[in-house]
């Protein structure tokens, strides 16, 4: 074995959380080498291309958008440390979302990145439960950017204040889909978070989406002189002395680090050390995608961004004991962006989000495989479109569409190395990205912070916290 090459730091995973650490710890004189055992960078927010187009991978927008010159939030914060113009995301605000719930969506929250919107619905829909909501916004106004974790229930502390669970419901719904890896429930830093990302702040994207994004990233790592080696995962950690000794590459290859940071995941990195990783009951989710010759609004579905949906009295997020659960979700239209006169998608796109049961699609020979996501392909479809208004004719989106592509709990699994196709990870999350190895570091999901923002942010404060701003004997 080559154990010839040393580095300052070494990141497994370039998703975006690894990316950001690089960046930041570059920037400061270290030398970082990220090894991602795909071919693209991007982790769980990339794109593919597929029948000549670009697909986003898990972007349906940035949360935490904020107007520029509002100081104090995450996105100022990634901007001023990975020395980002903010101009170069090029980042355009969402129209308009809603929360609709009922057999057909009757019960409706609107919102906007105008957190004023979704405070005049609640006090109109839900008057007596004004107070409380403020109180809520308060305290997640109020909450650092590292968030809680220390296991307190969401429900439980929004019980405190709001007493309809309606409501309870509706405010619940589009955090948990964005952010919760807990059945039914949120760790209270996380909805803090959560709650500061979407209705405090906001949604926007890019025209081209994730791409402009990722770009941007590998840019300002490459300037800042930091390395990258694709096609060329991590095989094992050598442990030795309670540290990461040496890593050990796919090609056999062995490099050694001061100090490594894995943005892979708690599980997945705790079984490369050569532990018995506890996955945990995680949730797995099914995407539709639908490529439409014209805009969603020219269809007739006007100019929703996002809508969460829930069809029934209450709303159940939990690993399904079928292959999917259609009774909620979210429906993305990624051409209802406010993206400036005259500029826009050159086709339209129809995503829908539902949860689905890992098992249930694992291990599945391919045939079965294929007509399973065609069966459930069309109930995805049939389920999200009782919460848009009815199409005239009734036939119009099956004229309307050229292309559709879908994925499973194990498409997620087998490109981006999460067990069981975890897209939020591990319930039980580790704010402080300490492991049982003195030198090793978590970023990313496992580490509570979620989203593009928050993923960049989770690597910029893990470099800070262990590396930048530790002792020098602790290296």
């Amino acid at each position: 074995m080559n154990s010839g090459t040393h580095y300052d730091v070494a990141i497994i995973g370039a998703g975006l959380s690894g990316l950001a650490a690089g960046i930041r710890l570059a920037h400061f004189g270290k030398r970082v080498c990220i090894f991602e055992r795909h071919n693209a960078a991007g982790g769980l927010n990339s794109f593919y291309s597929l029948g000549g187009r670009k697909y986003d991978v898990g972007l349906h927008a940035v949360t935490n958008f904020v107007p520029a010159g509002v100081k104090g939030t995450p996105l100022g914060k990634i901007l001023r440390q990975l020395r980002i113009d903010r101009g170069e995301f090029a980042l355009c605000p969402q129209k308009g979302s809603r929360v609709a719930f009922g057999p057909r969506g009757e019960r409706v929250l609107r919102f906007t990145n105008d957190f004023a919107l979704l405070e005049s619905e609640v006090a109109a829909h839900f008057p007596a439960q004004l107070g409380g909501f403020r109180r809520i916004a308060r305290f997640a106004r109020e909450m650092p950017l590292s968030g809680g974790g220390d296991g307190a229930s969401a429900r439980a502390f929004i019980r405190d204040s709001v007493t309809d669970p309606l409501l309870e419901d509706m405010l619940l719904c589009p955090l948990m889909f964005y952010g919760s890896a807990s059945e039914d429930d949120m760790d209270l830093g996380q909805f803090a978070i959560m709650f500061r990302a979407l209705y405090l702040e906001g949604f926007a994207r890019p025209l081209e989406g994730v791409r402009v994004i990722m770009r941007v990233i590998l840019d300002k790592y490459r300037q800042a002189g930091g390395e990258r080696r694709m096609k060329c995962g991590v095989r094992s950690i050598v442990v030795r002395g309670g540290r990461a000794a040496a890593l050990i590459l796919d090609s056999g290859e062995e490099i050694t680090a001061d100090h490594v940071i894995s943005s892979i995941g708690a599980a997945e990195t705790a079984a490369l050390a050569g532990g018995r990783p506890e996955t945990g009951r995680t949730l797995g989710y099914v995407e539709t995608i639908t490529v439409l010759d014209r805009a969603p609004a020219a269809l007739g579905w006007g100019d929703d961004t996002i809508v969460f949906f829930n069809d029934s009295e209450r709303f159940s997020y939990r690993d399904p004991p079928g292959q999917v659960d259609t009774r909620s979700g979210i429906i993305c239209f990624p051409n209802n962006f406010d993206y400036g006169p005259g500029r826009g998608l050159p086709e339209g796109f129809f995503r829908v989000t539902c949860l689905a049961n890992y098992e249930s699609w694992a291990g599945l020979p391919e045939e079965r495989y294929r007509a399973d996501k065609a069966r459930w392909f069309a109930e995805i479809e049939r389920s999200a479109r009782r919460f848009l208004p009815a199409l005239d004719p009734a036939d119009a989106l099956a004229r309307a569409t050229v292309a559709t592509d879908m994925f499973t709990p194990t498409t997620v699994e087998k490109f981006t190395g999460h067990f069981r196709g975890a897209i939020y990870g591990a319930p039980v999350k580790n704010p402080g990205g300490r492991t049982e190895l003195s030198n090793l570091y978590l970023c990313g999901t496992d580490q509570g912070m979620l989203g593009i923002v928050g993923s960049m942010l989770s690597g910029i404060s893990m470099a800070n916290r262990h590396i930048l701003q530790a002792p020098a004997a602790a290296a």
